[in-house]
Protein backbone atom coordinates (compact mmCIF):
# COMPACT_ATOMS: atom_id res chain seq x y z
CA UNK A 1 0.00 0.00 0.00
CA UNK A 2 1.46 3.37 -0.91
CA UNK A 3 2.38 5.85 1.72
CA UNK A 4 0.17 9.28 1.66
CA UNK A 5 2.86 12.04 1.55
CA UNK A 6 0.60 14.13 4.24
CA UNK A 7 0.91 11.03 6.82
CA UNK A 8 4.63 10.33 6.23
CA UNK A 9 6.84 12.24 8.98
CA UNK A 10 10.02 11.76 6.39
CA UNK A 11 8.40 13.75 3.87
CA UNK A 12 6.67 16.31 5.84
CA UNK A 13 9.93 17.02 7.64
CA UNK A 14 11.91 16.89 4.59
CA UNK A 15 8.98 19.78 2.82
CA UNK A 16 9.27 21.56 6.12
CA UNK A 17 13.33 21.91 6.21
CA UNK A 18 13.24 22.52 2.24
CA UNK A 19 10.75 25.55 2.80
CA UNK A 20 12.47 26.81 5.33
CA UNK A 21 15.67 26.62 4.36
CA UNK A 22 14.69 28.68 0.82
CA UNK A 23 13.13 31.45 3.54
CA UNK A 24 16.08 31.38 5.39
CA UNK A 25 19.03 32.23 2.40
CA UNK A 26 16.37 34.86 1.32
CA UNK A 27 16.24 36.46 4.67
CA UNK A 28 20.49 35.76 5.29
CA UNK A 29 21.42 36.51 1.55
CA UNK A 30 21.91 40.23 1.97
CA UNK A 31 24.32 39.34 4.96
CA UNK A 32 26.33 37.16 2.93
CA UNK A 33 25.31 34.58 4.72
CA UNK A 34 24.37 30.89 3.67
CA UNK A 35 21.78 29.05 5.47
CA UNK A 36 24.64 25.90 6.14
CA UNK A 37 26.60 28.66 7.87
CA UNK A 38 24.15 29.83 10.22
CA UNK A 39 24.46 27.12 12.66
CA UNK A 40 27.98 27.33 12.87
CA UNK A 41 27.50 31.28 13.50
CA UNK A 42 25.42 30.85 15.82
CA UNK A 43 27.22 28.53 17.64
CA UNK A 44 30.36 30.54 17.32
CA UNK A 45 28.02 34.21 18.52
CA UNK A 46 27.31 31.77 21.92
CA UNK A 47 30.77 31.05 22.61
CA UNK A 48 34.00 32.50 19.84
CA UNK A 49 37.16 30.32 19.46
CA UNK A 50 35.81 26.22 19.19
CA UNK A 51 37.31 23.80 17.18
CA UNK A 52 36.32 22.43 14.26
CA UNK A 53 35.25 19.10 16.83
CA UNK A 54 33.49 21.46 18.84
CA UNK A 55 31.49 22.45 15.88
CA UNK A 56 30.59 19.36 14.42
CA UNK A 57 29.52 18.24 17.95
CA UNK A 58 27.00 20.42 18.65
CA UNK A 59 25.49 21.35 15.01
CA UNK A 60 25.54 17.23 14.45
CA UNK A 61 27.28 17.14 11.29
CA UNK A 62 29.94 14.91 10.26
CA UNK A 63 33.61 16.22 9.73
CA UNK A 64 33.91 16.73 5.87
CA UNK A 65 30.68 18.66 6.19
CA UNK A 66 31.71 21.10 8.72
CA UNK A 67 35.64 21.65 6.77
CA UNK A 68 33.80 22.00 3.50
CA UNK A 69 31.26 24.81 5.44
CA UNK A 70 34.12 26.24 7.32
CA UNK A 71 36.13 27.04 4.30
CA UNK A 72 33.83 28.77 2.92
CA UNK A 73 33.34 30.94 5.69
CA UNK A 74 36.94 31.69 5.63
CA UNK A 75 36.47 32.58 1.94
CA UNK A 76 33.22 34.66 3.02
CA UNK A 77 35.23 36.69 5.45
CA UNK A 78 33.08 35.33 8.14
CA UNK A 79 35.37 33.14 10.27
CA UNK A 80 39.02 32.87 10.85
CA UNK A 81 41.03 29.77 11.99
CA UNK A 82 44.11 30.46 14.47
CA UNK A 83 46.90 27.26 15.70
CA UNK A 84 45.67 26.27 19.01
CA UNK A 85 48.28 27.62 21.31
CA UNK A 86 48.10 24.19 23.78
CA UNK A 87 47.56 21.63 20.67
CA UNK A 88 49.33 22.08 17.20
CA UNK A 89 47.31 19.50 15.37
CA UNK A 90 44.01 21.64 15.92
CA UNK A 91 42.56 24.92 14.99
CA UNK A 92 40.51 27.41 16.89
CA UNK A 93 37.66 29.27 14.56
CA UNK A 94 36.72 32.76 15.62
CA UNK A 95 34.67 35.06 13.88
CA UNK A 96 35.56 38.04 12.32
CA UNK A 97 34.62 41.68 12.63
CA UNK A 98 32.61 40.95 9.31
CA UNK A 99 30.55 38.22 11.26
CA UNK A 100 29.86 40.61 14.67
CA UNK A 101 29.22 43.43 12.94
CA UNK A 102 26.25 41.74 11.31
CA UNK A 103 25.79 39.28 14.28
CA UNK A 104 22.26 41.47 15.65
CA UNK A 105 21.10 41.76 12.12
CA UNK A 106 21.61 37.84 11.06
CA UNK A 107 19.75 36.46 14.05
CA UNK A 108 17.12 39.22 13.90
CA UNK A 109 16.25 37.83 9.77
CA UNK A 110 16.09 34.37 11.56
CA UNK A 111 13.66 35.04 13.85
CA UNK A 112 11.61 36.67 11.65
CA UNK A 113 11.53 33.54 9.25
CA UNK A 114 10.91 31.54 12.55
CA UNK A 115 7.74 34.40 13.18
CA UNK A 116 6.18 33.88 10.03
CA UNK A 117 6.68 29.98 10.06
CA UNK A 118 4.76 30.20 13.40
CA UNK A 119 2.20 33.31 12.98
CA UNK A 120 -0.79 31.10 12.86
CA UNK A 121 -0.27 28.70 16.23
CA UNK A 122 -0.71 30.06 19.62
CA UNK A 123 1.70 30.02 22.23
CA UNK A 124 0.68 26.34 23.45
CA UNK A 125 0.92 24.81 20.01
CA UNK A 126 4.18 26.88 19.68
CA UNK A 127 5.51 24.87 23.27
CA UNK A 128 3.71 22.15 22.04
CA UNK A 129 6.17 22.07 18.82
CA UNK A 130 9.28 21.99 20.47
CA UNK A 131 8.45 19.59 22.97
CA UNK A 132 7.80 16.77 20.27
CA UNK A 133 10.52 18.11 18.36
CA UNK A 134 13.05 17.86 21.03
CA UNK A 135 10.94 14.22 22.07
CA UNK A 136 11.88 13.26 18.02
CA UNK A 137 15.25 13.76 18.14
CA UNK A 138 16.16 12.20 21.58
CA UNK A 139 14.24 9.86 20.00
CA UNK A 140 16.81 9.15 17.14
CA UNK A 141 20.12 10.27 19.41
CA UNK A 142 19.30 7.03 21.57
CA UNK A 143 19.64 4.66 18.89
Amino acid sequence: MAIRRIDSLGYQIGLLGRLYDRHLQDALKSYGVAPGQFAPLVMLFEQDGLTQADLCRRINVEQPTMANTLARMERDGLIKRKADTTDKRRSLVFLTPKAKDVQNKIMEAARSVSGRAMRNLSAAEQDEIFRLFSKLTENLKSD
